[in-house]
């Protein structure tokens, strides 16, 4: 995530925080500036020389307290009532309409759910360009934040507490967020990406997420299915037109089409596929994928399963 992702907003929700934030470091930045001015010319102007007599003491400037009282006051009253239109700009209230997604924190991926169309995916979230979206926030096991710079605030995901967020991208892009509250080891490692599509491509991409791959009939695509089905991956992982159907474990359906993998830590290919299955701590340490102690020829059936089950 680059620093200035902030300073480069692309939804209207975000851009409303980041005019708000440019408007009150000015201002500050002008205070710092006079206030810096005002010192040293006071240095210069009234330090004491030595051959100055004493100057005369003067103990107190009704004139002056009521002005430094009063312009912070009126400064402070006008970011107040900014901030609070602000707030109603980047965070509308969802009044009494559905959520459009759900989206889960785990320790440590994201867990996403179209409520409509029924698609489940991980770690990545597609939206059609200029629609505002409605998220229910959850957490699955510890406090957790969602919050992607560039489209919107931030908002915890707090157990046993949802929130609502919305989420709106108006030109088409690659998003880049993240679980901004630590949550344990791993939480540098648990990143998502916001993917915002025209229409018709994102009811495209929805579409393909809903279909069912092909069963292997042969080769090592089919033994990793049975190995799949074997070892204990369906007591965690969710595949859609087989058996396993849980959700401890990221949703492996469609995994070779998205782009990252273990939460951020590498890009999605089948060699870091491999490496992850063969041993996960050595990407990403202290994560609750188990290793199964595979062997070279298990991890290259088990790719060629999930591979070609895009």
């Amino acid at each position: 995530m680059r620093a200035l992702d902030t300073l480069n907003p692309a939804s209207p929700l975000a851009a409303a925080i980041t005019k708000l934030f440019v408007a009150v470091l000015l201002v500050l930045g002008f205070i710092f500036a006079l206030v810096a001015v005002l010192v040293v010319v006071a240095i210069v102007r009234y330090g004491r020389r030595p051959a100055d007599e004493l100057p005369n003491q003067i103990f107190g400037s009704d004139r002056l307290e009521i002005v430094w009282t009063a312009v912070p006051i009126f400064l402070l009253a006008v970011i107040f009532v900014f901030t609070v239109r602000v707030m109603h700009a980047a965070n509308p209230s969802p009044a009494s309409r559905a959520p459009d997604l759900l989206v889960v924190g785990h320790q440590w991926w994201w867990e996403v759910n179209y409520l409509k169309s029924g698609v489940v995916t991980a770690n990545e979230l597609h939206l059609p360009v200029g629609q505002r979206v409605l998220i229910r926030l959850e957490s699955a096991d510890v406090i957790h934040d969602f919050w992607v710079p560039r489209l919107g605030r931030k908002l915890d995901a707090v157990p046993g507490h949802p929130g609502y967020l919305w989420l709106e991208a108006d030109r088409p892009g690659v998003y880049l967020g993240a679980c901004a509250e630590f949550c344990g080891a791993e939480h540098a490692w648990m990143r998502f990406e916001v993917v915002a599509q025209p229409q018709a491509e994102f009811a495209a991409w929805q579409q393909a997420q809903l279909a069912v791959a092909p069963t292997p009939k042969s080769g090592k695509a089919l033994a990793g299915m049975k190995l799949f089905a074997a070892r204990t991956c369906v007591n965690c992982h969710r595949l859609a037109g087989t058996a396993a159907d849980q959700r401890v474990g990221p949703d492996l359906t469609h995994l070779a089409s998205r782009r990252m993998l273990a939460g951020g830590a590498v890009v999605n290919t089948p060699a870091t596929l491999a490496q992850w299955l063969k041993n996960p701590d050595s990407i990403k340490p202290g994560s609750h994928m188990p290793n199964f102690q595979l062997s070279d020829a298990e991890v290259a059936e088990l790719v060629a399963y999930l591979e070609g089950a895009k």
